[in-house]
């Protein structure tokens, strides 16, 4: 996929653009789009679900779409399809009005008593061009008034298609040719991903994150920080031991690649020995060597939605598929590590209440 610079939207207008191409045909991408079974696979940002997609794909034909976010609030959409041209355009009206009560008082807040609807209706218009062997898709976006556009987009419109379109690069990579296909996602290019609701503001858990004093929580249950050294840049490194409960040491590194506080932090994880370089996974020869770790944390009024992201990196295929059948062990660890996580998040809130109170 191929991010192509959105043109700039005049102040006061109504709508809102996002483009991508694809190295995919045109016929692909429109399956995607009006393929419940599909669609159900990549709609919403990354960790969100569709136990609900309906699709009656026609001039006329209605729709309804139910996302559900990790902590399981659902995003209920539904509309009409207005226009439907294969695989050349698609058009169709948005109502967000089931949506829950706190989304509809993000988009205005202070809304009138029985104003159930702030967002209004909006028309979505997608269209799917052709461009070499791929696609370049357009999704144009027209809300009732420019303040309404405003909102959506402080909202965070934008990460969320963005991540939903990398959710549908995913699909259409692994997507199976011909009749009878599954669209079902490739093993080699399955992420692990896992996020967690915590309950402190997203510069405190930045800082968890990225300060060498706050960093004492990195590991799984049951094993204790002995070591850790924190070059905080790009190209830095985090170089650290664990020490089991058994008594071993455990070393690893982080290479820094992208820092963008507090939204955003992206490094290469490996398992590492005291002089800081790559070693193999000490249980597991076929595990990759150096694994991308994405990390985001997105505001969500006074808590902090913290997602992991996790594909191998330079792997070769036997070590994609040891990490692809690794999943469940992956989310055993990291659900650990994110206890730890926010027990010393709520520590460290209890020992400030303390210091002010004395």
């Amino acid at each position: 996929m191929t991010t192509i610079q959105n043109p700039p939207v005049a102040a006061g207008a109504r709508e809102f653009v996002i483009t991508r191409a694809f190295d995919a045909p045109p016929e692909r991408v429109f399956e995607a789009w009006t393929d419940p079974k599909r669609l159900a696979q990549w709609w919403g940002p990354h960790t969100f679900t569709n136990p609900v997609c309906q699709l009656d794909v026609r001039p006329g034909g209605p729709y309804r779409i139910v996302m559900r976010s990790p902590e399981g609030v659902d995003y209920p959409l539904k509309g009409v399809y207005r226009a439907v041209v294969k695989p050349v355009r698609l058009e169709m009206t948005m109502d967000c009005s089931e949506h829950p009560a706190e989304w509809h008082d993000q988009v205005k807040p202070n809304r009138a008593k029985g104003e159930d609807n702030p967002a209004g209706e909006a028309l979505m218009t997608v269209t799917f061009e052709k461009v070499d062997r791929g696609t370049r898709l357009a999704i144009r976006t027209r809300f009732e008034s420019a303040e309404i556009r405003d909102a959506m987009v402080k909202m965070g419109m934008n990460e969320g298609w963005s991540q939903s379109l990398e959710r549908l690069e995913s699909l259409l990579k692994g997507a199976e040719e011909g009749p009878g296909a599954t669209g079902t996602t490739s093993t080699a290019e399955r992420p692990f991903i896992i996020a967690r609701l915590i309950e402190a503001p997203r510069e405190r858990v930045w800082k968890a994150w990225t300060e060498r004093e706050h960093m004492q929580w990195w590991g799984p249950k049951g094993v204790s920080l002995e070591h850790a050294k924190l070059d905080f840049r790009p190209g830095g490194t985090f170089h650290y031991c664990m020490k089991t409960p058994d008594g071993h040491d455990m070393w690893g590194r982080w290479v820094l690649h992208e820092i963008a506080p507090p939204e955003r932090l992206v490094f290469i994880n490996s398992f590492s020995d005291e002089a800081g370089g790559i070693t193999r996974h000490p249980m597991n020869a076929n595990w990759p060597r150096e694994v991308l770790s994405t990390v985001t944390f997105e505001e969500r009024q006074g808590k902090t939605l913290l997602t992991v992201r996790w594909l191998p990196w330079n792997a070769t295929e036997l070590e994609r598929k040891t990490f692809d059948g690794s999943h469940d062990s992956m989310r055993n660890g990291w659900t650990g590590t994110l206890d730890r996580l926010v027990e010393y998040l709520a520590q460290e809130q209890d020992a400030n209440a303390q210091r002010k109170a004395a």
